[in-house]
């Protein structure tokens, strides 16, 4: 057979260490409650995915005047509105301004929607203006709109990096 251990001098310092009511003591240790900070984690890591997908997998174009159709780097996107980054060289749009915008889902096929500016901030080291725009509503694309940002929030909460963790080998070609 194995080994014994023998634990008789660890038990007699565990029976002398009870106290007067025989119940034993009980050392408090501080309890870190971690579920805050890993679901700060996963917003953290799902807000990278989404901002991840608006900038290198939607198209998004504004229509600047004097200029028409500019791309613009789609930052952020909720059910009311969005955010988006036009160069400066590109100028900016003011407070209040209407602006007609495209989300293209390929090449050639988009879907048209109207914006109105409610803020922009210019971001100098960037070399950009950040512009916060609200959705006007009652337009002939709002509920393509309001569809298509439901699945940009959906998918980008499932969405994960891929890290090459899994690699396929032993393919014929």
């Amino acid at each position: 057979m194995g080994k014994v251990l023998d634990i008789s001098d660890r038990l007699k310092s565990h029976k002398s260490s009870k106290t007067n009511d025989s119940r034993q003591r009980v050392i408090a240790t501080p309890m870190v409650d971690i579920t805050e900070m890993r679901a700060t984690a996963l917003r953290e890591d799902r807000r990278n995915v989404k901002r991840t997908i608006l900038t290198e997998f939607i198209a998004v174009h504004a229509v600047v005047p004097e200029m028409g159709l500019v791309k613009v780097s789609l930052f952020d996107i909720t059910r009311k509105g969005l955010s988006f980054d036009l160069e400066d060289k590109r100028g900016a749009f003011k407070a209040g301004e209407e602006v007609a915008m495209r989300v293209y889902l390929n090449h050639q096929t988009y879907f048209p929607f109207v914006a109105k500016v409610k803020h922009m901030t210019h971001i100098e080291d960037e070399g950009v203006s950040r512009h916060g725009v609200e959705f006007v509503t009652d337009t002939i694309n709002d509920v393509a709109l309001q569809h298509f940002v439901a699945f940009i929030e959906t998918v980008s909460a499932s969405l994960r990096y891929d890290k090459g963790d899994v690699l396929v080998s032993n393919i014929n070609s």
